[in-house]
């Protein structure tokens, strides 16, 4: 099945718009952690375990992995992500953004290395840097649109051409990029305005919402902006919230029901 498909079985069978971030840090580990050479995964499976009947994605962040070289536990996070819990995408959280062969080794990892279903990528260097990701059939590629960072005002809300940037990259992504049928776009929690705008230029294409945790972006706002028709239509992100809900032994417990917590407040928004 490809990613949209799997995606929106999730959804369907698991009534859950709830992503959960695997942004891994040693520093807040519990202390059983400390001197595991395989602490990463461990500590990411726990999270893994606790809440995958919970949610309808998993997004490793890369750097988290690598910084600490870790990316063979990446490897087999993904790969226990697919084995114990069939069904669940996992997203890559990869961001990137080159052209020709270098971008063609950069599809070759996120899917080939560590397995993932989706990854996220910069459009900004145009149509060719994306074309070697939407190459791998089924695989999702979810490109950088409004993001939650205050930043982003610095190039997104530019005009061109009569439009603002992040409305140009959602009418291109929509109309022009989406060959494959597997793409959707990243937009931030943090403005739920540029979310309902979005919403109305791509119609029902998936879009990946960071920002409803520790970047306080308002949930029930997020919803109502994003929502498709049936009620579904939307990946919205959570991590440190849901990491480190507790400091202790308990803390994949604690995780549990900080997700538990964020999909009914989720689904208490939605339609239908």
């Amino acid at each position: 099945m490809d990613f949209i498909a799997t995606l929106r079985e999730t959804w369907r069978t698991r009534s859950s718009l709830l992503c959960v971030g695997l942004d891994p840090d040693p520093a807040r580990f519990p202390p059983s952690f400390a001197g595991k050479a395989d602490a990463i995964f461990e500590f990411c499976r726990a999270i893994v375990d606790a809440t995958a009947d919970l949610v309808c994605a998993f997004k490793p962040q890369i750097a988290h992995f690598a910084a600490r070289r870790a990316e063979y536990q990446l490897e087999r996070l993904v790969a226990h992500i697919h084995a114990r819990h069939p069904g669940v995408p996992v997203i890559l959280d990869a961001k990137r953004g080159d052209i020709g062969s270098t971008a063609s080794h950069y599809a070759e990892e996120a899917f080939a290395r560590y397995g993932a279903d989706a990854v996220t990528v910069n459009p900004y260097m145009g149509r060719d840097s994306v074309m070697p990701y939407l190459q791998w059939a089924g695989k999702g590629v979810i490109l950088l649109c409004r993001t939650s960072n205050a930043g982003g005002d610095d190039l997104q809300n530019l005009e061109v051409g009569g439009e603002k940037l992040y409305e140009r990259v959602a009418r291109l992504v929509a109309d022009e990029w989406n060959e494959n049928g597997q793409c959707a776009l990243v937009v931030g929690a943090t403005y739920p305005a540029e979310i309902a705008r979005v919403r109305a230029l791509v119609g029902d294409m998936p879009l990946l919402v960071p920002g409803i945790g520790a970047q306080g972006g308002d949930i029930a706002a997020t919803v109502a902006a994003g929502q498709t028709a049936d009620g579904c239509g939307l990946m919205l992100n959570s991590s440190r919230a849901i990491l480190y809900a507790g400091e202790g032994e308990d803390f994949a417990d604690k995780a549990r029901a900080a997700a538990l917590a964020t999909r009914d407040a989720i689904n208490a928004c939605r339609r239908g």
